[in-house]
């Protein structure tokens, strides 16, 4: 008779590839350390990788990881928000309870009545009206954001990098079954200390090549990743869930980026594999038709060469006016 292996992959053994990709990220950023790189050019080039490398993993693996854990064990998708983590210097576990508890529940909405946002991500947060922010102001704003928590998970040293009280996002977010909800914040706490023993063992390598190439990587980085966030929703319509954000539907592009195109799909649809999202878009097409979807020429890094694009109109509202929050 025979016995069935068990499963290491809990949706698909393609998710191995993204596995891959997050080992070897992590074992060539130890690596560049190790041999520091010197020279102009060489270095350039080192600053060039880490910041391709740091983009796609929080963009394209992280982001299908939060989603979808990749493999059936609760350990080894525990060890994996590990590497992730050092990978993209910050908590995989924070990443999702801001991603998915957050943005995909308010999925880029306009300020209210309070004169902010519900997703703290949203391309409208940092605007002087009801309209998108320009893209330099949403970039400034959110590199900040991005370097305080950076910084912030430093600080955190002095509590074992536990989530304290006045960190209140991750606090709200955070599940409220007991158990589960200690389990969500230890990871966290766990990421943060992986995310700051890599520093260290860079730090340790190569001082140098930790500040002239590595940690402006990451700057540039997270920069680039709020670029491709901002272009993901510029000229989407909040008020529609079949017009909330922005599709590509490069062949090229999808291919390489495991659907990450498929934006509009993945916002309806969030918790839909990777692999099904084609699915997605033909069972909803007639809703995108007439819900007016958004569909770029170009991939969301390049949104700025979509010229056509037209940012949505800004809402008038009368003094005092509020609106549902």
């Amino acid at each position: 008779m025979e016995t069935r292996q068990p499963r290491v992959f809990r949706h698909s053994p393609i998710d191995a590839v993204l596995v891959l990709f997050s080992i070897t990220q992590f074992a060539v950023t130890i690596s560049l350390a190790t041999t520091d790189p010197t020279g102009l050019w060489p270095r350039l080039g080192s600053f060039a990788l880490v910041t391709f490398l740091v983009t796609y993993s929080v963009i394209i693996v992280s982001h299908l990881f939060v989603h979808k854990p990749w493999f059936v064990s609760p350990r080894l998708n525990a060890v994996m928000s590990l590497i992730n983590s050092a990978n993209i210097a910050q908590s995989v576990q924070a990443y999702h309870l801001s991603h998915v508890r957050n943005h995909h529940r308010y999925n880029n909405d306009r300020k209210g009545a309070d004169g902010t946002t519900r997703d703290v991500s949203s391309t409208f947060r940092h605007s002087r009206d009801d309209g998108h922010a320009p893209l330099w102001r949403y970039l400034v704003f959110s590199l900040a954001g991005s370097v305080r928590e950076f910084l912030g998970t430093f600080a955190a040293l002095r509590r074992g990098c536990r989530v304290g009280a006045d960190e209140t996002l991750l606090q709200e977010l955070a599940t409220r079954n007991p158990e589960r909800r200690k389990g969500e914040l230890r990871q966290v706490q766990a990421d943060r200390l992986t995310h700051i023993a890599l520093i260290a063992l860079l730090a340790v390598l190569s001082w140098q090549w930790l500040l002239i190439c590595y940690l402006p990587a990451i700057a540039a980085a997270f920069t680039l990743v709020n670029v491709q966030n901002y272009y993901r929703h510029y000229g989407a319509h909040p008020e529609s869930r079949y017009a909330n954000s922005v599709s590509h539907y490069g062949r090229v592009y999808n291919w390489l980026t495991f659907n990450d195109g498929y934006h509009q799909e993945h916002h309806l649809r969030p918790t839909t594999h990777w692999s099904r999202l084609p699915r997605v878009a033909e069972q909803y097409g007639e809703s995108f038709g007439e819900e007016g979807r958004v569909v770029s020429p170009v991939p969301a890094m390049v949104g700025f060469l979509d010229v056509h694009r037209v940012a949505v109109t800004p809402v008038k509202r009368t003094p005092g006016e509020s609106e549902a929050r």
